[in-house]
């Protein structure tokens, strides 16, 4: 046996000339993220405590998306409007403007969350699905838990003025992301420009949606705008551009124009300054690699997860990758054996390790063909 190290990349492609430069967003907090390669391009104080207000609702819709996904909710099932949710839509809150006792379907329910900002949506469809306002803000917390979300508690629905209903920019991140990857289909509600609903007794009500992004030729699809008066003006926003996705979180916006613009301005930021580059996909072989003693000469590799880096377009040219093994590799092997590393460096510095699989099983070779190989091996070195 012996060592191998196989280049098998050398990303030295063209520099660009975009100029790569400090940025400066007029936000208290804030963060940018490549969604793909899971890398921060720019954060403000990013684990500053703050009240997320209606970005609160984010969770809330995962948690009904959630239950629809394990089948224990349908978008056909039909909660009851309680006088809690109602008066919430007689007291100038965002409203999806239900009425008491009125019997509304969960999809409903959603859309007039999503678009609308309905707080009285979100107490339907909590207590709909919990019993209780207070019981559903628990199984919110325990979520926000499972997703790494340490420094947020969630105390009701909609965002709502409560010292305890507290997040930061970078967990709102963490929900985000979690959002759009678990549930492709029901995040393109929130590009979703408007939402009527048939109320009872009354003609239909229309409304807008309130993310401003949506309304710009920036590609924008989501996610979600919050206010309180001592949190100012906040936006969890995402754009999907040429294969490309970025989310964004700020909060502490003066207004609601500097809300728009900053944010917009975030976005564009990681669109010109950086480079998204694909290095491997998912279960797609690689590299044959030589076998030592099997029945096949070779063996195909794969990585099992998608693998992306997020490059300075000024810099691309540093990014190098790797194959390291032990070879040729001995039979048998095993589908999905580790059978080596595929590491990923950037400007000499190691960024990333990961585990290099064989794609598929390789025999051992009978004894007397082992013998013959071996004899070969001594005298040619043939393999």
């Amino acid at each position: 046996m012996y060592k191998r190290l196989l280049i098998f990349i050398i990303l030295n492609l063209l520099v660009s000339t975009s100029s790569y430069s400090n940025l400066e967003v007029k936000a208290r907090t804030a963060i940018l993220q490549d969604y793909h390669s899971g890398e921060v391009l720019y954060e403000k104080d990013p684990d500053r405590s703050i009240y997320p207000a209606s970005m609160t609702k984010i969770m809330t819709t995962i948690i009904a998306f959630d239950l629809i996904k394990s089948g224990d909710l349908s978008l056909e099932d039909k909660f009851i409007v309680s006088e809690k949710a109602w008066r919430l839509s007689t007291s100038g809150y965002s409203s999806m403007f239900i009425m008491v006792g009125d019997e509304v379907s969960v999809e409903n329910l959603l859309h007039g969350i999503i678009t609308a900002s309905g707080n009285d949506a979100c107490i339907v469809l909590a207590e709909g699905i919990a019993g209780t306002e207070e019981e559903f803000a628990i199984i919110m917390t325990s979520k926000a838990k499972e997703l790494g979300m340490d420094n947020t508690n969630f105390t009701n629905s909609s965002g709502i003025n409560d010292p305890e209903n507290y997040s930061t920019v970078r967990d709102i991140l963490k929900m985000s992301r979690y959002l759009i990857k678990e549930h492709p289909e029901f995040y393109k509600w929130f590009s979703r420009k408007e939402f009527t609903w048939y109320r009872t007794g009354g003609d239909p009500i229309t409304q807008g949606n309130r993310n401003p992004l949506l309304y710009k030729n920036i590609g924008a699809d989501g996610i979600k705008t919050g206010y309180l008066a001592v949190e100012k003006y906040s936006l969890a926003s995402s754009i999907e551009r040429k294969g490309r996705r970025l989310i964004a979180v700020g909060s502490g916006f003066e207004t609601k124009s500097s809300r728009s613009r900053e944010s917009s301005k975030l976005l564009t930021y990681g669109l010109t300054n950086f480079d998204l580059v694909e290095i491997v996909k998912k279960n797609e072989p690689i590299e044959k690699l030589d076998v030592w003693l099997g029945k096949k000469q070779h063996v195909d590799v794969h990585i099992n997860q998608d693998i992306y880096k997020t490059i300075k377009k000024a810099k691309k040219k540093l990014l190098k990758v790797a194959l390291k093994y032990e070879g040729p590799i001995e039979a048998p092997i095993k589908k999905d054996q580790i059978v080596g590393k595929l590491r990923v460096v950037y400007d000499q510095e190691l960024v990333g390790e990961y585990d290099l699989l064989a794609s598929n099983k390789v025999e051992k070779v009978n004894v007397f063909t082992r013998l013959i190989k071996s004899l070969n091996y001594l005298i040619w070195g043939d393999v």
